[in-house]
């Protein structure tokens, strides 16, 4: 069983030991929403599902709701608010199961950006309590250096399953407790998103510029090293002990734009054996349009 990340070279072998296993391909952009299908349809690994951030890490068929945030107009509430909020459970195991992921498998999540996208599910399924997901070392990039093969051939259907979710091996919080503990002890808020948008110094996305007070700011990308991999666990744990000065790790709660990007630190933190740490989902999408929650520009004192 792999729960954190896994190389190219295991994923390999398991293939050749016909493991009980399913790819998935999250990759995706943002800003051409239509390009993450465009580039899996290209080349993917053979055999892989692609899962749309969009439509199938989100809740489907979102609208702007009261303040602007996104609620979901099928099958009940979503999970959370904010730009991309989380289906229900139920809805996320209705896909699972119509794309034939079952309870004995072990899921490996990649794209080809960063791990930006794939920790998205990843984190996803952990919280429908499925311990056996890992992330893809290195992506797309990773694999095709290692020899692995790709493909553009559209992958047939696979039969209905029946996933049944367990209990969240994952924590999620929401704005009220967020906003309950702010500035407080309990409570360390790292921020994924770059410097300049934590700053307020640009916002391309949110209708108000800044960061959550007392937010610490760990862009995600800074997990990675030069060969698109992420650093070494002894690494990691050296710069997250370093950024939270002494807080304990387990009072940490992620937070990025839209709970996408937070994703990778909160994986990235576990790899380094800082055990497993809270998401806010909302993140700065939610808070930023929740009247009368404070904001701060600038960097934190």
């Amino acid at each position: 069983m792999y729960t954190t990340l896994l190389s190219a070279e295991q994923l390999m072998a398991l293939q050749s030991a016909d493991a009980r296993l399913m790819v998935f391909d999250c990759s995706f952009d943002l800003m051409k929403p239509e390009a993450g299908v465009q580039l899996y349809r290209a080349a993917h690994i053979p055999g892989a599902v692609y899962a749309n951030l969009d439509t199938d890490l989100s809740a489907k068929h979102g609208v702007a709701g009261a303040h602007g945030v996104v609620v979901a107009q099928d099958a009940g509430p979503p999970a959370s608010g904010g730009r991309h909020p989380l289906p229900s459970r139920e809805k996320f195991a209705a896909w699972l199961s119509s794309v034939g992921f079952a309870n004995d498998m072990q899921a490996v999540a990649y794209d080809r950006n960063g791990a930006n996208y794939c920790g998205r599910l990843w984190w996803m399924l952990k919280w429908m309590g499925h311990e056996a997901v890992a992330v893809l070392d290195g992506g797309l990039q990773a694999w095709q250096a290692a020899g692995g093969a790709v493909t553009d051939r559209e992958e047939p259907s696979h039969f209905q399953s029946n996933f049944v979710a367990g209990e969240p091996l994952v924590q999620l919080v929401n704005t009220k407790t967020v906003a309950a503990r702010l500035e407080q002890p309990g409570q360390t808020l790292i921020d994924a998103r770059a410097p300049q948008r934590y700053r307020g110094e640009v916002e391309p996305l949110d209708p108000i510029a800044g960061h959550i007070p007392g937010a610490l700011n760990r862009p995600f990308t800074e997990n990675l090293g030069p060969d698109g991999k992420f650093k070494p666990a002894a690494q990691l744990r050296a710069e997250f002990e370093s950024l939270l000065g002494g807080r304990e790790a387990s009072t940490v709660v992620h937070q990025c734009g839209s709970g996408v990007s937070a994703v990778p630190n909160l994986l990235a933190m576990q790899v380094a054996g800082l055990g497993s740490t809270a998401l806010y989902a909302g993140s700065w999408s939610e808070w930023s349009n929740t009247p009368g929650l404070p904001t701060r520009q600038g960097a934190e004192p």
